[in-house]
């Protein structure tokens, strides 16, 4: 189990001495009062039923996370990224997340795309999620210029990538998830679900079947889904896989 010590100064992004420091002035206790005098007091990980363990630091309530897995709304126009000269990043929008200092995206999302993105402290998961092997799908909702072609049965790219997808359709405007913004123009929309995630690949599948893609939202990946309730720019933290 996860030590005080340790868990402070990764929640609190101090070093282990300030957070024994912290412990040894009687400054950390139970949510109930009691103190926590022992920086190598194991506490319990996080599990779904309780994610956080919850102490006090100078009266402060805290939230100490073993772990985390983060589900974001990007919103267009911020980068998948920790740091860019040019444009701001998902990550700064994070800046409240817990185990901020330690998180990292599960995949990505371009420039011009939205919707869900992961973001965890556990490499395990990131690469459970993203490692071809694994065979996970990530689901888009697209608006299109115009109407796009039947899918051939052996769709290649202009670079000769073959994509797999495994699911393509249109979708009645009622059906698509609330967080694409359908621009004034879009002809149709789809709904698109693909295995691996090559670069731009979701724009260049609609490319090759004679449409153009105006915005895309990814509503999917895996198990985890976009809630409708998360707005744009916004995150959530949910519980760590089990396994």
């Amino acid at each position: 189990m996860p030590r005080l010590a340790d868990l402070l100064a990764r929640n609190l992004d101090i070093s282990r001495t300030a957070a024994a420091r912290l412990i040894a002035e009687g400054r950390v206790a139970h949510r109930d009062g009691t103190p926590l005098a022992d920086r190598n007091t194991e506490l319990p990980a996080g599990d779904a039923a309780a994610p956080a363990v919850p102490v006090s630091v100078d009266g402060e309530a805290v939230s100490l996370w073993d772990r985390a897995v983060i589900l974001q709304h990007k919103p267009v126009g911020v980068v998948t990224a920790l740091r860019d000269n040019r444009h701001p990043t998902a990550y700064d929008l994070l800046a409240e997340a817990p185990l901020h200092g330690s998180l990292r995206a599960v995949g990505r999302l371009d420039l011009d795309s939205s919707g869900l993105l992961l973001w965890t402290t556990e490499g395990a998961l990131i690469q459970r999620l993203t490692h071809p092997k694994r065979r996970v799908p990530r689901t888009y909702h697209a608006a299109l210029a115009r109407p796009f072609a039947p899918l051939p049965p052996d769709l290649a790219l202009e670079d000769g990538h073959r994509p797999e997808i495994e699911a393509l359709a249109e979708l009645a405007p009622g059906d698509a998830h609330v967080a694409l913004a359908v621009p004034d123009g879009a002809a149709v929309l789809a709904s698109i679900t693909i295995i691996g995630g090559a670069y731009h690949e979701v724009r260049r599948i609609f490319a090759a079947l004679g449409s153009h893609v105006l915005a895309l939202c990814r509503i999917s990946f895996g198990a985890y889904r976009l809630p409708a309730d998360l707005s744009a720019g916004d995150w959530r933290a949910v519980p760590p896989p089990t396994t």
